[in-house]
């Protein structure tokens, strides 16, 4: 589609007229538009700009006797040359995070769920926040614990404070060959200082890779064992899918208009619950970001690729772990959104959770 170009009184007109239906989610007509927004011009001048912008496909009849409401195409102009965010809400998100957003008191998990939370109840959408992705995730500390001679406990610390176990066989000494649980112990506190030595600040995603096959002689009959510690390392921070994104808000969403109907409030239920994997590339693009350098996405209805969004905006923006993108805050809506209020909530939480995590 070619890009419209408007006339500002034609521009005055499509604003007004998104502005009603997002307020009223009723079909809207000239006499309305001039009463409530003062347009100084007669209500004639005000119907013939309605007829130019649903000749060019910004706005359309639901019913021939109906009045005009916006088309996806309608709500994109708006979206990308008629609005600013209302930054002024960004004060009151802000205060309500900081007392959420803390990793002294609060796990990392504790954290976004309160994120998603707060944005949901501020917003009136559905709060979608992914996890931190592990392949920027890196190893802050890690211990071997005796449990008994023949096994031991993995704890490892990532730089996020988030912590992981997993208990794991010891390397079968030779025939014969009694285990000494005090050398073991002491040879256990050698490995981790090696380990620590070693890995400390290395992203997890590359552990897996890494090879033990030069180790120093006294570490000599660990080479495997290593190579499956390292093995468990990468496996365990691996977040499960139904996990990997925070979502809250949709007993708000469902008092909207649009999703009156069961069998759409269904498909989205499903989506959000079953087919995470789907949305989750939607919600987060480090790739994308890192090409265009454009942290707020918006898909408006049909822009969308997944079934049961066509008729819904999904507003998202990454965020930052230093400069390095690595999770995002989203909503998602109906079309008839309250634009402004959304993209600026999704920002300061994006923004808080930034400075959190840094």
């Amino acid at each position: 589609m070619s890009p419209v170009k408007l006339t500002s009184r034609q521009q005055q007109v499509l604003w007004a007229t998104v502005r009603h239906y997002i307020a009223t989610a009723e079909p809207v007509g000239s006499e309305a538009l001039v009463k409530e927004y003062n347009l100084s011009v007669s209500s004639a001048t005000i119907r013939n700009a309605m007829g130019v912008l649903e000749k060019v496909g910004l706005l359309y009849q639901p019913h021939p006797s109906a009045g005009r409401v916006p088309s996806d195409s309608g709500y994109r102009i708006y979206v990308d040359q008629l609005i600013t965010p209302a930054n002024s809400l960004t004060p009151q998100i802000e205060q309500m995070l900081s007392d959420r957003l803390n990793l002294e008191d609060h796990s990392l998990e504790a954290m976004i769920r309160g994120a998603a939370q707060i944005l949901a109840t501020v917003s009136g959408y559905i709060a979608l926040v992914t996890m931190p992705q592990t392949y920027t995730t890196r190893l802050h500390h890690i211990q071997l614990v005796m449990v008994d001679p023949n096994r031991v406990m993995l704890i490892f610390v990532t730089d996020d404070y988030e912590s992981r176990s997993a208990l794991m066989e010891l390397p079968k000494l030779p025939e014969g060959v009694e285990p000494d649980p005090e050398l073991l112990e002491r040879e256990l506190q050698l490995l981790s200082n090696f380990l620590n030595s070693h890995l400390r600040g290395k992203a997890i995603a590359e552990l897996a890779t890494l090879d033990w096959g030069e180790l120093d002689r006294e570490f000599q009959r660990y080479g495997d064992f290593l190579t499956t510690v390292l093995a468990e390392l990468s496996r365990r921070s691996q977040l499960p899918a139904s996990t990997q994104m925070m979502v809250n808000g949709l007993s708000e969403v469902m008092l909207q208009p649009e999703f009156a109907a069961v069998q759409q409030i269904q498909t989205i239920v499903h989506l959000l619950e079953d087919e995470q994997d789907q949305l989750l590339p939607l919600i987060f693009e480090p790739a994308s970001y890192e090409q265009s350098g454009k942290r707020m996405i918006i898909r408006i209805g049909a822009e969308n690729p997944l079934e049961p969004m066509r008729y819904c905006t999904l507003i998202s923006s990454t965020y930052c772990k230093g400069s390095t993108p690595v999770g995002s805050v989203g909503v998602l809506g109906p079309t008839r959104m309250m634009y402004e209020n959304a993209i600026a909530l999704v920002e300061a939480t994006a923004d808080c959770l930034s400075d959190a995590l840094s």
